[in-house]
């Protein structure tokens, strides 16, 4: 039964596709000029394509079953049910490696309008999405020869991040990385992805494997979690791709309408299976389906160009950035950033909810570490979701403002929160849960490597002179998810090397303090001279886009980098300050209770000692 169930559902989401292509004929491709390549190279881009994305949400929800759902052994090896969800994403990684390859000559052929026997692979350098499927299909390997020697709990995580980047070429290579409002749309369609992925291959596993209690109650917080992020980032992608008037009289809007409608029976689904205790296989099934389908629904979704895409002729501005900096710079005008933003809000949340769990409890949490992480929250939120964020990836400036916050204030003040050490003490110990996970993570060899003093300070210092003095800035500033990819490693490469410098939170390696002195005075005059480079320099980074751009209140290019370099040589004085007096009291503390622990060693020898003659005195007594 549950063998036909999981076969319906991807035989209907078969179906659908089909009928989508037939639907749509050569229209998709006279709607945007280009050539149409036949029926067949059509058919076999979008079945081609629903075996990859298959294949691909397989092999995310097996390696989130083996890391999450299924325990590991006391030892951190996998476990026989979490082993056996790996080697089964082993298998789809490698049908997902075939099928993604496959796609690089299928897109070649559909988007120059060529029959596969007539492909031109010199359009290879000119396209995106082949790259991206090229991509994608390395990853994708990487993953299936990762399942065959992986056997530990760390390495399996390690594959599941893998695998989640493997998903994201594609998509931030497809229709929504195009016209206004593209940025939104990359953001909410990242999620989108990556929470069907999770939530449809982790419902397969489960199936299969018809795991313990334990993976069944883990797998309705999977879903759930899962359920929200598709429906936000479902009403994200439909406000900014289809306009209400179009919802019900275009293909697009009415597959937009199928898939609401299937999201909401799914979460009906839910609550009808978290209402009854038992596993309710059958209901399980239908669930798969409506998953599959709603796959299928996607699939015949990229296939066809959204209608706003047509509605308006999209700007420069529109097409480089996705909405309009013709005007000055307003410290009111903000964009909510969808990734950076939200992270900061949920990280706040959730750590206002650990402290109220541990003073619940009676348990004492310094007011100063909470203070500080919430203001590494605000500086986050206000770097990417505020004024800053909205005019950085037009504005040299203004972008290095944002960097220097992100790498330079946000982490300082984040690592001084001690976030790792209040959830250890907030989170109950469970069966191998998520308190279990925190405290294996600062520890595994990853993390060893990172925090190696030489990695660390490369890391930090070394990516400015990576990033800004080579061709690398100016090919990231047209890709919106190049800019997510920048305030991501900003971010973690700044915590990375403040939580090896001031970190409270346990980790892998502890350096006297007056090593960790010693590295932040080896970082700073490193930071000094990069801002002084971009002071002093005569030709404009990333010039071909900023010029494409054409921002009418930014009419000297070299005088805003020249701004944009002063900024970066001043703005590291204050955070470096706060690290030196942070490291400094943290030494002094250290020192004290050294020199207690030392008082306390030295009162029981004393004691000892003078226990040992009144001995002697009775004996001679």
């Amino acid at each position: 039964m549950h063998r036909l169930l999981r076969a319906s559902g991807w035989f209907a989401a078969t179906a659908v596709v089909v009928v989508v292509v037939a639907l749509i004929g050569g229209d998709g491709h006279a709607a945007v000029g280009d050539s149409d390549p036949g029926a067949a190279v059509r058919y076999a881009v979008a079945l081609v394509r629903l075996v990859a994305d298959a294949s691909g949400a397989l092999c995310v929800g097996a390696l989130v079953f083996a890391a999450f759902l299924a325990v590991p052994q006391e030892s951190g090896v996998l476990a026989v049910d979490g082993y056996a969800a790996l080697r089964a994403a082993g298998r789809a990684a490698t049908a997902w490696c075939a099928a993604a390859s496959a796609m690089v000559p299928l897109d070649i052929a559909d988007a120059s309008g060529q029959r596969l026997s007539e492909v031109d692979t010199g359009l290879f350098a000119a396209l995106d999405t082949p790259k991206a499927w090229t991509v994608t299909a390395v990853l994708a390997l990487v993953v299936a020869v990762g399942c065959r020697v992986a056997l530990t709990w760390p390495s399996t995580v390690a594959l599941l991040g893998a695998a989640v980047l493997a998903l994201l070429p594609p998509v931030v290579t497809g229709h929504a990385s195009v016209g206004a409002g593209h940025d939104l749309a990359s953001n909410a369609a990242m999620a989108h992805v990556v929470a069907s992925a999770v939530w449809l291959g982790t419902l397969t596993v489960l199936l299969v494997r018809r795991g313990p209690d334990l993976a069944l109650r883990r797998y309705r917080v999977v879903a759930a979690l899962c359920w929200g992020v598709l429906a936000a980032s479902g009403i994200v992608q439909g406000l900014v791709l289809v306009a209400p008037a179009d919802l019900a009289t275009t293909l697009y809007g009415r597959l937009l309408l199928v898939k609401v409608v299937l999201l909401g029976a799914l979460g009906l689904l839910g609550i009808v299976l978290r209402r009854r205790a038992t596993r309710a296989a059958h209901l399980a099934g239908i669930d798969l389906t409506l998953l599959a389908v709603s796959v299928g629904v996607s699939v015949g979704l990229v296939r066809q160009p959204p209608p706003e895409f047509f509605a308006h002729p999209a700007t420069a501005m529109d097409s480089l950035i996705g909405y309009d900096l013709s005007t000055p710079f307003d410290p009111w005008s903000v964009r909510f950033d969808l990734v950076l933003g939200t992270a900061a809000l949920v990280l706040a949340v959730g750590y206002l909810v650990g402290v109220r769990t541990l003073r619940g409890r009676g348990d004492a949490w310094p007011a100063g570490r909470t203070t500080a992480w919430l203001l590494g929250c605000a500086v986050l939120l206000l770097a990417t979701s505020s004024a800053v964020g909205r005019y950085a990836p037009g504005v040299f400036s203004v972008h290095m403002v944002a960097h220097m916050a992100l790498t330079m204030l946000a982490p300082v003040l984040l690592v001084l929160g001690g976030p790792v050490t209040l959830a250890l003490r907030a989170v109950p110990t469970g069966e191998h849960g998520p308190r279990e996970w925190l405290a294996a993570l600062p520890h595994c060899r990853l993390a060893r490597v990172l925090t190696t003093p030489a990695v660390a300070c490369a890391l930090f210092v070394g990516s400015y002179y990576a990033l800004y003095l080579s061709p690398l800035f100016g090919a990231a500033l047209p890709q919106h998810w190049a800019h997510v990819l920048m305030n991501t490693h900003f971010l973690l490469t700044g915590y990375l090397f403040y939580w090896t410098v001031i970190g409270v939170d346990p980790g892998p390696r502890r350096l006297p303090h007056l090593g960790r002195l010693g590295m932040l005075f080896a970082v700073m005059p490193f930071h000094a001279f990069f801002g002084v480079i971009v002071l002093s320099t005569h030709d404009v980074i990333g010039a071909n886009f900023y010029r494409s751009l054409d921002l009418p209140w930014v009419p000297d290019l070299l005088a805003d980098q020249h701004l944009g370099g002063g900024i970066a040589w001043a703005s590291g004085e204050v955070p470096m300050l706060v690290v030196v007096i942070a490291l400094l009291v943290q030494w002094s503390r250290a020192d004290h209770r050294e020199a207690r622990r030392s008082d306390r060693h030295s009162d029981d020898d004393l004691a000892a000692y003078n226990a040992m003659l009144a001995t002697l005195a009775e004996t001679r007594r």
